[in-house]
Order: C-alpha cells, then sequence, then structure tokens
C-alpha cells in the first residue's frame, strides 16, 4: 500500500441536515483507517471547526451509525466563518490538531467555504448531502431519496382522510428556491397539480384547471403540491384556490420531518461510496474536488467547477404529470 498523501482528516457536516450523512461519516472514517490515516469528527460545522469543538473518531465509534438520520457531528451555519478572522481561527484549528485534511458534507454553502481554504495548504474534499438535491454537480445529493419517501408516506396518509370528503388539500414540501423534491413527490403520489419556484404560475391554468378536469372525471378529492419557494406557499395558493372553486381546501406544511427518520438504502449507499471515495481522493494527493454521481457513476469535479455549473428542473416529469391529469 502506497504511503498516503494525508495524515489526519477532519470530517464536518454542514448547513441543513440529510438522511445519510451519518453512513457517510461512516465511510469516511473506516475508509481513512484502512489507508492507515486518523480521523477527527468536527462538531457543527464551521462553527465548531472555529472553536475546536472535535472528537476523536475510530473503527467503534461509528458502528451501527448508518441506520441514524440526522447527524451524529451536528451541523450548524457560521457566519463567522464568512469573515477572514473566522476562517483564521479554523485554520488555527486544524494547525493544532494537525488535520491536513478537510472532509465537508453539505450543500453549495459547505463547499464555498471549504474553497476559501484551498490556499492555505489544507486539502479539501467536498461531498452533497442536502434533500434539495440542488447540487448542480451531481445528479443525486444524499438525503433526497429519504426526504421523497418520507414525504410520500405523508401525502398518502393525508389521502386516506381526503377520500372521505370532497376536499382539496395543499400540501408544501421543502426544497428551499428549488422544485426538484416537489416534482418527484407529486409525480409518486399522483398530484393533480405540482407548482415550483423554477415555473411562473398561471392560477386558471396551472391550477383550477386541472381541478375542474379532475373533479369532470369523477373525483372528489384533489392534491396540489406546492414547493416551499413559490410565492405565497401553500397558504397563498390555498386561498386562491378556495375563492376560485369554494373547495374546502386544507393545507399541510410537512416541514422539517421531511430532513428526519432512517435513511433509505439508496441513501446510505450513495453516502457509503462518495464517503470512501472522498479519502480515496486525499490519499492520492488531490484536493479541491467535489465527490458526485454522473447519472450512476460516481465523479470529481474542480469546486470551482462544480459551484459554477446549473441544475435544470426535470420538466419531462412535469409534463408527464400534465398529460396525466389531462392537461395540454
Amino acid at each position: 500500500m502506497m504511503e498516503p498523501a494525508v495524515r489526519r482528516i477532519g470530517v464536518f457536516t454542514s448547513g441543513g441536515d440529510a438522511p445519510g450523512m451519518n453512513a457517510a461519516i461512516r465511510a469516511v472514517v473506516r475508509a481513512s483507517l484502512h489507508f492507515g490515516v486518523e480521523c477527527i469528527g468536527i462538531r457543527r460545522g464551521y462553527f465548531g471547526l472555529i472553536s475546536g469543538d472535535f472528537t476523536k473518531l475510530d473503527f467503534e465509534s461509528v458502528s451501527d451509525i448508518s441506520r441514524r438520520g440526522g447527524t451524529i457531528l451536528h451541523s450548524a451555519r457560521s457566519l463567522e466563518f464568512i469573515e477572514e478572522e473566522g476562517r483564521m481561527k479554523a485554520l488555527a484549528t486544524c494547525k493544532l490538531l494537525g488535520i491536513d485534511a478537510l472532509v465537508g458534507i453539505g450543500g453549495d454553502g459547505t463547499f464555498m467555504g471549504l474553497l476559501s481554504l484551498v490556499e492555505s495548504g489544507i486539502s479539501v474534499i467536498g461531498i452533497p448531502g442536502t434533500i434539495d438535491n440542488d447540487i448542480a454537480c451531481s445528479t443525486y445529493t444524499i438525503g433526497y431519496d429519504t426526504a421523497c419517501n418520507t414525504a410520500l408516506e405523508s401525502i398518502d396518509r393525508l389521502r386516506d382522510t381526503m377520500k372521505s370528503h370532497e376536499r382539496c388539500s395543499v400540501v408544501e414540501v421543502m426544497g428551499h428556491r428549488a422544485g426538484h423534491l416537489a416534482v418527484s413527490v407529486g409525480i409518486a403520489c399522483g398530484a393533480t397539480v405540482v407548482l415550483v419556484p423554477e415555473r411562473q404560475v398561471d392560477l386558471d391554468h396551472d391550477v383550477i384547471e386541472p381541478i375542474r378536469r379532475t373533479r369532470l372525471g369523477g373525483r372528489t378529492h384533489f392534491m396540489v403540491i406546492v414547493a416551499e419557494g413559490v410565492p405565497g406557499g401553500a397558504y397563498g395558493v390555498a386561498e386562491q384556490i378556495r375563492n376560485a372553486t369554494a373547495l374546502d381546501t386544507r393545507v399541510t406544511v410537512l416541514g422539517h420531518v421531511q430532513r428526519g427518520g432512517s435513511p433509505t438504502s439508496r441513501d446510505r449507499m450513495v453516502a457509503t461510496y462518495m464517503g470512501h471515495e472522498a479519502v480515496r481522493l486525499l490519499v492520492e494527493g488531490k484536493s479541491c474536488r467535489v465527490v458526485a454521481l454522473n447519472g450512476e457513476t460516481l465523479v470529481d469535479y474542480d469546486i470551482t467547477e462544480a459551484l459554477s455549473m446549473h441544475k435544470e428542473l426535470d420538466y419531462r416529469g412535469l409534463s408527464v404529470l400534465n398529460h396525466l391529469t389531462g392537461m395540454k
């Protein structure tokens, strides 16, 4: 086995937590040990890196964590790290602990933070972890599948009670300013309408007409999925539906329940592969990379290149949904 290019790796999670992050942490630790590299866990992301909040991770300490939601290292956003003084404190922590490489699990904000440390001589690798699936360089992000399934289970339960009434249910799912989660959930649950922030809403054409067509087809209950970034949100959409149709319209905001729960097998597997790949890259002397999926193939990109990419919404999925509700 070749001599690894790094001696001690610090791993942390940053930004919003996502199911599967623990599986990635486990993979980073176990892969590090396999290659003869020590691994230090940084608690609370960049905030913990600044304050020196760390824990020594070994083979046993990460046993049985893959099935757990959230992140054992906790997560936080740090305004202090944005300033140079904060970054200098973070680098001082790395120097004190002898950390010569960092693996950050999170979104674009996490990757931007890693990029700001590259010139200091710290080797850095990013792993995409967010339920929003809005990391442009990667087809898939850790946590997305679990969030979709959690939302779908909740909506299936909601539909059971809706069938007892002539009612329109407006469900708001997470996704920040991205509609990927809403589209996937909408297709999977057979929604009447899906509204996303990437597409301007025409109330009559995009919302009211599909509901009317569905009613004419014999349905007495209607499901409208709204991504949280849609102007007015679920409550605003529900009010417009109520005014236009006189339907009994109820709002359900799923909120942070979508972040929790035991990760699916897909999230555990993707996280494991990505965690192992991150360590492999560092051991080979590579830095400033983001591990990603291109389809089902594991790849890596320069962080600067990754941050410059743009991810399109699945408009084909929306088109299929429209066809199935009788819309042109």
